[in-house]
């Protein structure tokens, strides 16, 4: 099932690069942006992951949390993180329940691999209410940051 615009959050508690518990119930009260990516060192996730590192003061100065979400190892995020020099939260979706709860997986995606995180954004609300859902068919893709950033916009106004 896939998530659309007034539906509830679904809440997942996912480790993050240094392996600790993130929980998207802790965000109460902040709104929180979801990236889901295919996988990390690739072209496009790569260029997302870099532009949104570089437009992190505008979601700070909308009251976003940011999460990019990926069923890789937390020990490659953590490479990828250091690497690209990401200032925000990656967290690994390994076991697959966070892209399976929110419908952005490929059943079978390159070289046969299956269940990796399609690419998808959410923006979600204070009260835990998406407001803003995309997910694209193709991994090559980019998503909509300015719906993005439109969506974050009206909850600040």
């Amino acid at each position: 099932m896939q998530i659309k615009i007034g539906d509830k959050a679904p809440l997942f508690e996912l480790p993050d690069t240094d392996k600790k518990m993130v929980k998207l119930a802790d965000c109460q009260g902040k709104n929180v942006v979801v990236l889901f990516f295919p996988a990390a060192f690739t072209g496009t996730c790569t260029k997302e992951m870099c532009q949104t590192r570089d437009e992190l003061a505008m979601f700070n100065s909308l009251n976003a949390v940011v999460f990019g979400i990926s069923v890789d190892l937390p020990f490659s995020l953590n490479k990828f993180k250091e690497d690209q020099k990401l200032n925000f939260t990656l967290l690994s979706d390994f076991n697959k329940q966070a892209c399976t709860a929110y419908g952005c997986m490929f059943p079978e995606w390159i070289a046969g691999l299956k269940g990796v995180a399609k690419r998808a954004s959410f923006v979600i609300d204070k009260a835990g209410i998406v407001r803003f859902a995309e997910v694209l068919e193709t991994a090559g893709e980019y998503p909509n940051f300015e719906g993005i950033h439109g969506a974050l916009q009206k909850m600040s106004d």
